[in-house]
């Protein structure tokens, strides 16, 4: 991608329009708000370098069929720094995307804060936080792209806070710059060890980059009204279980359909997101945004492993987020429950479901659940949504597995199938409980 602000601002939009600045009009007196010896002449070296007076651009873009308020940095600004006016630039930005209600892209490529501007200049990303929260209060998305660098402020407030945060390959991404940050493994700070980190979404090549953030911002952006999602078809049997063990072998069936072959079957195309934001991915865990008869809805599905912490905690994200900005959700369940080890157990395996039980209970968009195989327990039903949850043939619900049911009732492990039928776990049993609405066939 182009180093230079309007280069990145060019590679990405159809048109693009700049807005004023009326604090670049504030005076900062001789070199600055601490009088930092040859800050005047720093800054007109750098507007000499880049014909810019700072350190961003924002305007007004064109991206795809989306209007969207864009803000880039131009690195060779003082290294893209973070100054006094720097902040009254984004601030100003975020104001335009709420008047037009509009989207905000950031194309983030600094250093962090000018230090020559002292803690007039770190405050700014308490600036930048209000203006970003009074934007997600707004109900508007904000996407990031971060660049190379993206480190310090810029990375904690407008990197890592957005909705959604690509990054293109190999950029540096880090609280820490290169020259402050102790030694250690360098990959942690690049994007791809980010992303294994879980905490930016995608990396898109610069080639890709403009159609990446079309499709983003058409999934993010409806118009539509909210209505329920439609429980996908069913894709495995249609004959139900006679027995409850024939149901739980059903569903643990290797040769069943799972989540990612729903996922294809239900929507037209997708984007994921990816991480729970702190520092954990579940690769059992699929959720992003797809686009269905037009019509964008929400997804957060597992895939048939015992559910991480992360992977609940990526889920409750993707459900707060698309209750912020009005998608309807749909969750598919397909575990054997939560994973229950000490590892889980030290990333938090019950506030991480508490999170998600929290955020579909608390969603204001409707919520739509199908169970695909297992139904393992509290894990599953986290995902699962009261009075809208639907089941294939080929699935079961239960409050706890048949064998985890016979080892406390200290039975014999020759009465797991009679337990099983005992737990009433098959998908006319749910139904006939009330658990599922009904029976989803092909």
């Amino acid at each position: 991608m182009p180093d230079s602000a309007r280069a990145a601002i060019e590679a990405v939009t159809s048109a693009f329009t700049e807005l004023a600045y009326p604090g670049d009009t504030v005076d900062p007196g001789p070199d600055g708000p601490v009088g930092w010896p040859g800050y005047d002449e720093a800054r007109t070296r750098a507007a000499q370098r880049t014909g810019e007076r700072e350190s961003v651009v924002c305007g007004v873009g064109k991206i795809g069929g989306t209007e969207a308020v864009l803000v880039s940095f131009e690195f060779g600004f003082l290294g893209g720094s973070l100054g006094g006016r720097t902040g009254l630039r984004i601030e100003r930005a975020f104001a335009s995307a709420r008047e037009l209600g509009a989207p905000v892209v950031t194309l983030v490529a600094t250093g962090g804060s000018r230090m020559q501007e002292g803690m007039r200049a770190l405050t700014q990303l308490q600036r930048i936080a209000r203006a970003t929260a009074l934007t997600r209060r707004a109900g508007l998305p904000q996407v990031a792209v971060l660049r190379d660098p993206a480190t310090g402020g810029g990375w904690a407030t407008l990197g890592a806070g957005a909705d959604v945060t690509l990054a293109l390959p190999g950029a540096q991404i880090g609280f820490a710059g290169s020259r402050v940050r102790p030694p250690g493994d360098p990959h942690a700070y690049t994007a791809e060890g980010q992303l294994e980190s879980g905490h930016i979404d995608q990396i898109v090549p610069p080639e890709r980059l403009r159609g990446s953030l079309e499709r983003w911002l058409r999934l993010l952006t409806s118009t539509e009204p909210v209505a329920p999602a439609p429980p996908p078809a069913a894709l495995g049997t249609v004959s139900l279980p006679r027995t409850g063990w024939e149901a739980v072998r059903r569903a643990r069936d290797p040769n069943r359909p799972r989540a990612v072959s729903y996922l294809d079957a239900y929507f037209e195309w997708r984007e994921e997101i990816g991480g729970d934001r702190c520092g954990a991915v579940d690769p059992g865990v699929r959720c992003g945004f797809g686009l269905r008869d037009g019509v964008p809805v929400a997804y957060a599905a597992q895939c048939g492993t015992p559910t991480l912490p992360a992977g609940f905690r990526t889920a409750a994200r993707l459900v707060r987020l698309a209750d912020r900005l009005g998608i309807p959700v749909l969750t598919l369940v397909d575990t054997p429950g939560a994973a229950n080890d000490a590892a889980a157990e030290q990333a938090g395996a019950g506030p991480a479901i508490a999170e998600l039980f929290a955020a579909v209970a608390g969603a204001t968009v409707p919520v739509t659940t199908l169970v695909i195989g297992e139904g393992g327990s509290g894990g599953a039903l986290a995902f699962a949504a009261p009075g809208h949850t639907w089941v294939t043939p080929d699935s079961y619900f239960a409050v706890i597995s048949p064998e985890a049911a016979v080892s406390i009732l200290k039975r014999a492990t020759s009465e797991v199938p009679a337990t099983a039928d005992q737990l009433r776990l098959r998908p006319q049993d749910l139904v006939d409980l009330g658990i599922a609405r009904g029976i989803v066939r092909r």
